[in-house]
């Protein structure tokens, strides 16, 4: 009876406070049947004309499902005094008592009407009105007008968590979009895969950490230890960054951690290389160690200056976990440039006031690769033939079979799903072919992959991707579940949807993606190329680079596409592979540079010797470097692909593709060309 006679009360329960615009609060379930009643018109009449009912944003404090409704008054014309395009700057701040605050400043036009607003908002002392700020329908924030704001810099207060003004903010810097926001790409991770990613992650992460110290002092010896404390005071330095910047760490971004560790040590690797032949040549244990950072600052410098221009160019050009990659490489290179540099010369300074020394060396890596002898440019054409012997197999297959493209750069959906037991992908592809028909009729039987283990696959299709109704994820999934039902061994739907791991892409995002990522290799190559020219003044240096680079993202990509299908993991061809080329191109060009700044360092002290003696002592001189870095490199790639999960198998191939490539074509394509372009007419 009550019900019968207050239908709206039973749904929403009145709230009046005097220092509150909220009216009334429901259940997160009741709220349509409420707007249904507040869109009535014999309701509305009841109430004040330009009346407007809006509902939180959020869930009222210390509930999960209850939201607040606000009374807001529309202006006349229904558009708001204020839209969020005058909005020019929001973040958060803090009170006198360490509170977060949101601050707000606004340009000439808004601010005008802002003092207005204000002005007439505390005009009546016992009048306490406030001013919603109203996104997508939502009210974020109903804060109390106090007083004229004459200027339109604007502090908002309130019960805030940090999360919460952080978020106010975002809405308030975001401005005033043109239209509703269309969901074109989504990834949604389910718990047990997203808990797995973690657990292999951060395994990856300590197994390779210890490789690396052990492998340095392993080679040398007390001055290994030096750089071990770098490295791990760099992985804090690290941490502190990303934490202070509130990034989220994504599995992509800890193998950009890992990464930086196989790298940080390069620097490390230069300047102890340096400082061992200068006590080499005789040089006392001080003046070795001054002469050693002095001569290896310049090849430190463009090593890490390339690649982190590299890390830039994909963190503008790249998206989601790509830029959480780029992140922690950007800050890695730089953290551990300051680590590698400054912590061990302190602790080499620290010990000779001591009057104490540090090996720089063991008995078995003392005299290695001391004095190779190798003749690089003397076979420089046998090299050049089995290159492009490899490119021209690799050109052929790109006609023949192409690459296996994922949904970045095809449009669709993908969904990764286990199963209690070995399934067959041939059956899980025919029973969803039975399942995703379309209007016509037809059948779209999805491609079916097994990824890695032989309980669990990768299922691909562009099945309704062109559909925008509401309801269509819902009704995919329905598909989904229906045409699996047969081997989920009586998982329910609720089960089987909250461990699903599923990617989708919009065909129009993927040609975005596509051109985007041309773009980035492309843009990375002629910026690569230009730092060169600046850098050594000589075009036969750029050129040699380039063609290098070029050389190593043509083999990578000859090895993905004649591998694929053959290899027991997932060579897809995504945006995480566009990061791993634009990383081997950065890795390829840091060890070139490093061998060209030896080189024109030789070429400036003997000028009147010859050219081909002079490049190879060069890459003699830098063989011991060059070997070092890349196998810590290559040991930590060889950790992530052992131990860092299925989704990021195929990334971490390309990078130890890269790593190998990248450090022959150093030494047998880049100076050979560079050589073949400066010889000099007899």
């Amino acid at each position: 009876e009550i019900a019968k006679q207050n239908p709206l009360f039973i749904l929403m329960q009145p709230q009046q406070q005097p220092d509150q615009p909220m009216v009334g609060m429901a259940q997160a379930g009741d709220t349509a049947k409420i707007n249904e009643y507040f869109s009535r018109k014999d309701i509305r009449r009841l109430f004040p004309p330009r009346t407007k009912f809006v509902w939180d944003a959020k869930p009222l404090e210390g509930t999960e499902n209850i939201f607040g409704v606000y009374a807001v008054k529309v202006p006349k014309g229904g558009v708001a005094l204020l839209e969020g395009d005058v909005v020019t700057d929001a973040g958060v701040s803090a009170d006198p008592l360490g509170n977060p605050t949101v601050s707000m400043s606004m340009n000439s036009q808004g601010s005008k009407t802002w003092r207005e607003m204000t002005r007439e908002a505390s005009a009546d002392p016992n009048d306490l009105r406030s001013v919603a700020v109203v996104l997508d329908g939502l009210v974020y924030s109903a804060p109390r007008v106090q007083g004229e704001i004459p200027s339109g810099r604007t502090e908002i207060t309130g019960r805030f968590t940090q999360q919460e003004a952080a978020d106010l903010a975002g809405v308030l810097k975001a401005g005033k979009l043109p239209a509703p926001s269309h969901i074109i790409e989504e990834a949604v991770v389910g718990p047990s895969l997203g808990e797995e990613s973690i657990s292999s992650g951060w395994s990856s992460f300590m197994i390779a950490l210890a490789i690396v110290l052990v492998y340095m002092i392993f080679y040398y010896a007390g001055a290994g230890a030096v750089a071990d404390i770098a490295l791990i005071a760099n992985i804090f330095f690290i941490m502190g960054v990303l934490a202070s910047l509130r990034a989220t760490l994504t599995l992509p971004g800890i193998a950009g951690i890992v990464l930086t560790i196989g790298m940080s040590v390069d620097a490390n690797v230069l300047i102890y290389e340096r400082i061992r032949e200068e006590l080499k040549a005789g040089k006392g244990y001080k003046l070795a160690i001054t002469d050693g950072y002095k001569n290896a600052y310049s090849s430190i410098l463009d090593a890490n200056v390339t690649t982190l221009l590299t890390g830039i160019i994909l963190l503008v050009f790249g998206t989601g976990p790509i830029q959480g990659f780029a992140t922690t490489l950007i800050i890695g290179i730089m953290t551990s440039l300051f680590s590698a540099i400054f912590i061990t010369r302190l602790l080499f300074e620290l010990r000779m006031e001591s009057s104490k020394t540090i090996p720089f060396a063991t008995k078995m890596t003392e005299n290695v690769l001391a004095n190779p002898g190798i003749a690089f440019l003397g076979k420089r054409k046998m090299f050049y033939g089995i290159s492009g012997a490899i490119i021209l197999i690799g050109i052929i297959s790109l006609f023949a079979r192409g690459l296996n493209y994922g949904v970045d750069f095809t449009g669709g959906r993908s969904y990764i799903v286990r199963f209690e037991q070995p399934v067959a992908v041939e059956d899980i592809a025919q029973s969803l072919g039975d399942q995703f028909v379309d209007k016509n009729n037809l059948r779209q039987v999805p491609e079916v992959k097994t990824f890695g283990a032989s309980n669990q696959v990768k299922i691909t299709t562009k099945y309704m991707i062109e559909e925008t109704e509401n309801d269509v994820e819902t009704l995919v999934q329905d598909k989904l579940y229906a045409g699996l039902t047969p081997f989920l061994a009586g998982q329910s739907q609720a089960e089987f949807l909250e461990e699903l791991t599923s990617q989708k892409v919009e065909p129009t995002i993927a040609d975005d993606i596509k051109q985007s990522a041309v773009w980035a290799v492309l843009f990375s190559l002629i910026v690569i190329f230009l730092y060169i020219l600046i850098r050594f003044r000589k075009w036969q240096y750029s050129v040699g680079a380039l063609i290098a680079m070029t050389h190593d993202v043509l083999v990578v990509l000859a090895v993905f596409s004649i591998l694929y299908g053959f290899l027991p993991f997932s060579l897809e061809i995504d945006q995480a592979f566009i990061a791993a080329i634009l990383t081997v191109v950065g890795y390829s060009i840091n060890d070139t540079v490093v061998v060209f700044d030896r080189i024109r360092e030789y070429f400036n002290l003997h000028p009147k010797h010859k050219e081909e003696e002079l490049v190879n002592s060069a890459l003699n001189s830098t063989l011991s470097r060059t070997l070092n870095t890349s196998v810590s490199t290559f040991l930590v790639l060889l950790t992530i692909f052992i131990f860092g999960g299925e989704v990021i198998r195929g990334f971490v191939f390309a990078l130890m593709v890269g790593v190998v490539v990248g450090t022959y074509s150093s030494l047998y394509i880049a100076s050979p060309t560079m050589f073949d372009l400066s010889k000099k007419k007899a």
